[in-house]
């Protein structure tokens, strides 16, 4: 190889050689080096550029989607559960909540349900009353409402899905101290009576749910239920209507270590990762369909008014 053959490899290798990239930090290493030499010599070492906070995004899902659309999870019984069929339910309930709305409400909520009824005058019926008990789950979840009518108690159960509903409203959304209500049927009428010609009681919009701690007053015994027995707080004169024989049986079958008991709360709920696998299936259905009802209630339609000036 001769003098210029030798000068021509020397000026190409710079530019033809591969650049090595690393994609790791060496950094680390030396400053660790350096602080360990520095600690030696009594030197305190230099301070190193704290790592920034990791970032928490918030949860997509609502945190109060179980209370807000408590039918959509299944039953906590093993025997009854069906993956296959609570499936299917969950696509038919989204179906059925795109033909009608179904507002959110809880039980102390008062409602007006109208329903298609053949024998009624104009084939349809409108029931207003306040919700006194909401239970099951899927297609099958029900709710009962309850009002005074000529001195006389009514109460209708409804089935939330039933395709024969054609409006529920909501005409004053708010919660009761028990979950629920089944004590008003032993209370005095006016805690149950409702005009049927009530109008909705607008909340604003981001507020949080009121919860109504009145306390009803029951009736003299004889009552349709041992109510001394549940632990009820809405309740204001249970123990007026009590004697010593009432007292006692109702102590012996208390159950205070009930609430302590995990398994019991295990069966009797479900687990919190599996309500946010159920709610991340139907969250993104549920969330259009708030916010079509949101841009409906900006909307402003005119309300004919009942009285003439």
């Amino acid at each position: 190889m001769n003098l210029s053959t030798r000068v021509m490899l020397n000026r190409l290798a710079p530019q033809c050689a591969y650049k090595r990239i690393v994609t790791f930090s060496t950094k680390t290493a030396e400053h660790a080096v350096e602080n360990q030499e520095e600690s030696k010599k009594g030197v305190a070492p230099a301070p190193t550029p704290s790592s920034p906070a990791p970032v928490t995004r918030k949860p997509i899902i609502p945190a109060n989607y179980r209370f807000v659309y408590p039918e959509f999870l299944p039953d906590p019984k093993v025997e009854w559960r069906n993956p296959i069929r609570e499936k299917l339910e969950r696509l038919d309930m989204l179906e059925r909540r795109k033909q009608i709305d179904l507002p959110e409400f809880y039980v102390g909520s008062v409602l007006a349900v109208t329903s298609s009824d053949p024998h009624a005058a104009g084939k349809t019926s409108r029931f207003v009353g306040i919700c006194i008990n909401r239970d099951r789950c899927g297609l099958r979840a029900r709710f009962v409402l309850r009002n005074v009518i000529d001195h006389q108690g009514m109460e209708v159960v409804y089935e939330l899905y039933d395709p024969t509903i054609q409006k529920v409203e909501v005409l004053r959304l708010e919660k009761r101290l028990d979950d629920s209500l089944f004590y008003l049927r032993d209370a005095l009428p006016e805690y149950s009576t409702f005009d049927e010609n009530m109008e909705a009681e607008p909340l604003e919009e981001g507020a949080s749910v009121p919860v109504n701690d009145i306390k009803v007053v029951l009736r003299p015994r004889p009552w349709l239920e041992r109510w001394e027995r549940q632990n009820l707080r809405g309740v204001a004169n249970i123990d007026e209507y009590l004697k010593d024989k009432h007292r006692l049986s109702a102590a012996k079958v208390q159950k205070p270590w009930e609430k302590y008991d995990m398994m019991k709360d295990y069966r009797s709920s479900i687990p919190e990762e599996e309500q946010t696998e159920i709610f991340a299936e139907v969250h993104t259905d549920l969330h259009t369909l708030e916010l079509q009802r949101k841009r409906n209630k900006r909307k402003r339609t005119f309300v004919k008014p009942k009285q003439l000036a």
